[in-house]
């Protein structure tokens, strides 16, 4: 009897040293909620043999939601590498036409489906017929408003896209913390048209927005670190109607008196951890802080043809004062297994901060 004990209080010892090992990542505060912040899918979804790292990752939320209180995914755009290529690339660039591509990326994020919601932006890619050669996206057709029962609760309107359709490309969400804070996340096109710009100005200033935070997700807004976080300040591509990252600081965001974070992908300055990552803080036009930050994965795990990114993902740790943030940079790829489980969690300044809303 006390052997049969003393066995299974081993066999517990090391199933509760597994558990530890291959679920690296915990909360700084037990009564925290979290956000999740994908960074660019393209290079994930353009390779047939890397569709299984991302659906780990959305499997991962998923199967997390509960233990991380995960209210919320926000991705930073560039759903796929080709919008509407009907053949193959080279198998350098890519081995998946676009509807295969759309279809890849549509079935990962349907994991979260009816289990917890999540709000796109469309990047370069998700524009024309690579990368924006003009405004056409097939964003619509994936990613119908109603797909989503929990984003369709939180959806409150869709701006036009220049077809004069109104689809998730530009819309915004009201999402309200289990802490209490409101929130208005603002979801724009890449490099958004003027008149989505005003529309958006004239959004935010309604009186039922005041008392909110408002939050920007587009897809190119601002360098990494290796670039000084620098605001973008015009971006090469054929579409001519738009506004880039510094012209949308001035003309949207730092006048918005409760603007609160701004988030955004798109770049990479480097092959380096820090060429994927940019963090700055400004002050809005009524003094309050504004937190811009870039998280781009595409070119980890082996360059821009490599398996999309290593599985990197933010987890952003709300805590129960309703005004620290705590930013943990974590791959489920990685934490999924005991031996680099402890490398599942990158640990640099950049990488793990906290920063306070006002």
């Amino acid at each position: 009897m006390k052997k049969t004990l003393l066995s299974l209080l081993l066999a517990l010892c090391a199933w509760s040293a597994h558990a530890q090992k291959t679920e690296p990542l915990t909360l700084e505060d037990s009564a925290s909620w979290c956000m999740v912040l994908l960074p660019d899918p393209q290079s994930y979804i353009k390779f047939d043999y890397n569709h299984p790292v991302f659906e780990l990752m959305m499997q991962w939320i998923r199967h997390n939601r509960d233990r991380l209180d995960i209210r919320l995914v926000l991705c930073t755009g560039d759903l796929v590498e080709q919008n509407n290529r009907m053949t193959a690339p080279d198998g350098i660039n890519g081995n998946q036409t676009s509807p295969q591509q759309w279809k890849a990326v549509s079935r990962a994020f349907g994991i979260l489906d009816d289990a917890v919601p999540y709000i796109l932006c469309t990047g370069n890619h998700d524009h024309g017929y690579e990368r924006a050669e003009n405004r056409y996206s097939q964003l619509n057709t994936y990613f119908p408003p109603e797909r989503n029962a929990l984003n369709a609760r939180m959806l409150k309107g869709m701006f036009k896209n220049e077809s004069g359709v109104e689809t998730l490309e530009n819309a915004w969400y009201e999402f309200d913390a289990p802490t209490g804070e409101k929130y208005l996340i603002v979801s724009l096109e890449f490099d958004a048209r003027r008149a989505v710009v005003e529309a958006a100005r004239e959004l935010v200033a309604r009186p039922e927005y005041a008392d909110r935070r408002i939050v920007f997700l587009t897809h190119a807004y601002m360098r990494s670190m290796t670039s000084d976080n620098k605001r973008l300040v015009k971006n090469n591509y054929g579409i001519e109607d738009k506004t880039c990252g510094e012209a949308l600081w001035r003309e949207l965001i730092e006048p918005c008196p409760n603007a609160s974070m701004v988030f955004c992908g798109h770049v990479v300055g480097d092959m380096s951890h820090r060429g994927h990552v940019g963090f700055r803080t400004d002050p809005n036009a009524a003094g309050r802080p504004v937190h811009q930050m870039e998280f781009n994965a595409q070119a980890e795990g082996g360059g821009w043809h490599g398996n999309g990114g290593d599985g990197w993902l933010r987890v952003l740790e709300f805590k129960p004062d309703g005004k620290t943030v705590t930013v943990h940079t974590f791959s489920p790829l990685f934490g999924i297994s005991p031996s680099t489980a402890d490398l599942a969690i990158r640990k640099e300044p950049y990488d793990h901060f906290s920063f306070e809303l006002y």
